[in-house]
């Protein structure tokens, strides 16, 4: 297929090495032949490249790295993966300021750099192959993407500091690169108002050609501004006295900045109706529905969100790519690959029963579950095999089958079956299946280090309709930004509204309720209304919290959830469970009855100063207005 992304990947980020570096370098020579700067902006061809390299700083979801290239699925409580990565530090809370993984603000800040330049010369272009629509549509992406490297900052580190459109030389003197943060609010209102020029120029458009997918559109910039609004409604960013001595030096040269607080100090209960209205406006634009295939069938119509690329429900996504690496890291190790990304139980037994009740409501001291009697969940018996049907129609070419598998996962909701991949089971893939799969100690799947120290593997980034084992990976269109997310944003927002006494517009209520049952249905559940008729509006809250960690799985929201929700203490730190991938197989597809308990698999660590990223030594040193986080 032909498309923007397909461009990314092969003409600019295949070429990593040479434009993660600096588009001077880059563009100086080209050919063999030396370019002056001014030069650059003669050619349409060295134009777009400039824009490219511009756009080459946006993070990759497609899994090319997991682990690797940033933290939110190994250090957050849905995930365990097995590998010795850096988010190691993250889970354990061995980071400090001169040991921070995954640093990137330096990479954001140079993209942002990027921008600038190239929005400051694009149209001094005089190439007469090149059009006004072309570099109408360059500036106004690259414009976003400055802004989109601002809200990622953010969303790590809280409020950092706002260039504008000065180029800062990073060759310059200490001295004169010395700038105080901005204020959060500040840093919101920069953000907000960027992403809402973007949306009002006629060169972003609402929609894309095939050639064109992957360019950000009216939808991608309001969906920034829906999540950054949520998360600065939330207790993190609200009102949060932990953050209340962080001020910014007193200084005569940044007035707007000397001597404020970094975080709002005082709760402000209307930024959930700020944040209702910006869901709201990107369900307004009426482009996106959820996934449904046609077939009456949730498993098929959630499988679908992941697996159908560029679908009705994804509003942006930064790769169109192969989904090896995706594959490779959750396709068991004795199939076709490594085997090593999978849910905690805690993930696990986040799940509803298909009756739409959530079991789990808690946990005893010692890890024993809780589980509300309404819903059916016997936890005397919830390791005890039986034999039961698993369904696989709708997600792969094999139809349901009959699995001896524990209780505990018996009765569950379609999207557990579609995410969650547990020992003793066969995987799917193609007309194949392989197993049964044991994740005990020298089963098929836990070979050397390439298990799930859980004992669980992701299911849903897999296409188990083709074989992997003969090279077959699929494609994969990951959800950066989808319409499951603004429902879920949009729900929260009028509940907490709601919850605090905030006046709401004529029709947000019941608007609300009305999605909610909507994304409810696409998973084969009946309303949570009618499952929960007498919940409170706390309770709803609750509720709708359980709906976004299974709704969003392993999308890399979780981590940024239970941090602005500031509930990572309980959910962060402490023993992590998992089966018992410590019994012994006692043959390659054996799972003995040993594995099937309840285990520590490891213990994580989260203090108060983990809510942020710390900013790094480096740049402390080198500006001496940089005012660090809380507690590092």
């Amino acid at each position: 297929m032909k498309n923007l992304i397909k461009y990314f990947t092969m003409g600019c980020f295949a070429a990593g090495t040479l434009l993660c570096t600096s588009c001077e370098d880059f563009l100086d020579r080209q050919e063999d032949e030396n370019l002056t700067f001014d030069e650059i902006w003669l050619s349409r061809n060295y134009v777009r490249r400039y824009w490219l390299n511009c756009m080459s700083f946006l993070p990759n979801f497609d899994g090319s790295f997991i682990g690797d290239s940033d933290p939110y699925l190994g250090a957050s409580d849905e995930c365990t993966i097995t590998y010795d990565r850096a988010y190691r530090y993250i889970n354990f809370g061995t980071w400090n300021a001169s040991t921070v993984p995954y640093y990137k603000m330096d990479s954001y800040y140079q993209g942002i750099r990027e921008c600038n330049i190239f929005m400051q010369n694009v149209y001094n272009c005089t190439d007469p192959d090149v059009t006004k629509a072309e570099l109408d549509k360059w500036y106004w992406q690259a414009r976003f993407a400055r802004a989109y490297y601002y809200f990622l900052m953010m969303c790590d580190y809280g409020p950092v500091f706002l260039v504008g459109d000065e180029l800062l030389d990073f060759t310059a003197s200490t001295e004169e690169l010395y700038r105080p943060r901005n204020t959060w609010e500040q840093c919101v209102d920069y953000v907000v108002s960027e992403m809402t020029e973007c949306d009002k120029a006629d060169a972003v458009q609402r929609q894309y050609g095939e050639t064109e997918y992957g360019l950000a559109t009216k939808g991608t910039c309001r969906a920034v501004i829906s999540r950054l609004l949520l998360y600065s409604a939330r207790d993190l960013f609200n009102g949060n006295t932990l953050y209340r001595d962080l001020r910014n030096p007193e200084t005569p040269d940044f007035p707007e900045q000397s001597g404020q607080n970094l975080f709002p100090q005082t709760y402000e209960a209307n930024k959930w109706l700020k944040a209702a209205d910006a869901a709201k406006a990107v369900m307004d634009l009426d482009i996106y529905s959820l996934y449904r295939a046609g077939n009456d069938n949730p498993y098929e119509d959630y499988y679908g969100i992941t697996n159908v690329t560029w679908n009705s429900e994804l509003i942006w996504t930064n790769r169109y790519n192969n989904r090896y690496y995706w594959g490779i890291n959750t396709v068991p190790a004795g199939v076709s690959g490594y085997g090593g990304v999978g849910p905690t139980q805690q993930q696990v037994d986040a799940y509803a029963m298909k009756t739409g009740i959530y079991p789990i409501t808690g946990y005893e001291s010692d890890g024993t579950p809780i589980a509300d009697p309404a819903s059916g969940y016997n936890v005397a018996a919830e390791l005890e095999l039986s034999t039961w049907n698993y369904p696989s129609s709708g997600w792969s070419l094999i139809g349901n089958y009959d699995v001896t598998a524990p209780n505990m996962y018996k009765d569950r909701e379609p999207r557990f079956y579609v995410t969650v991949f547990f020992g003793g089971n066969y995987w799917l893939a193609g007309s194949s299946s392989y197993g049964p799969i044991s994740f005990a100690s020298g089963g098929n799947g836990n070979q050397s280090h390439d298990y799930p120290k859980s004992g669980y593997l992701v299911n849903r980034f897999y296409d188990h309709t083709l074989n992997s084992t003969q090279g077959n990976w699929g494609n994969i269109t990951f959800p950066v930004f989808r319409l499951g997310e603004i429902y879920l944003n949009f729900i929260e927002s009028v509940l907490e509204c709601k919850n605090r006494g905030v006046a709401l517009p004529s029709g947000y209520e019941d608007l609300a309720m009305e999605v909610w049952a909507d994304l409810r249905d696409r998973a084969g559940l009946d309303p949570i209304t009618d499952v929960y008729p007498n919940a409170s509006t706390a309770q709803l809250i609750d509720l709708c919290r359980k709906e976004r960690r299974v709704e969003l799985a392993f999308e890399r929201h979780r981590y940024f959830d239970t941090r602005t929700w500031m509930i990572a203490p309980e959910t962060d730190g402490g023993p992590m469970y998992g089966m018992n991938t410590n019994a012994t197989a006692g043959g390659s597809t054996n799972t003995p009855e040993e594995f099937w308990q309840r285990t520590v698999f490891e213990t994580r660590v989260f203090n108060n100063n983990h809510y942020l990223y710390p900013f790094s030594q480096r740049e402390l040193d080198r500006n001496r207005l940089l005012v660090q986080n809380y507690g590092w």
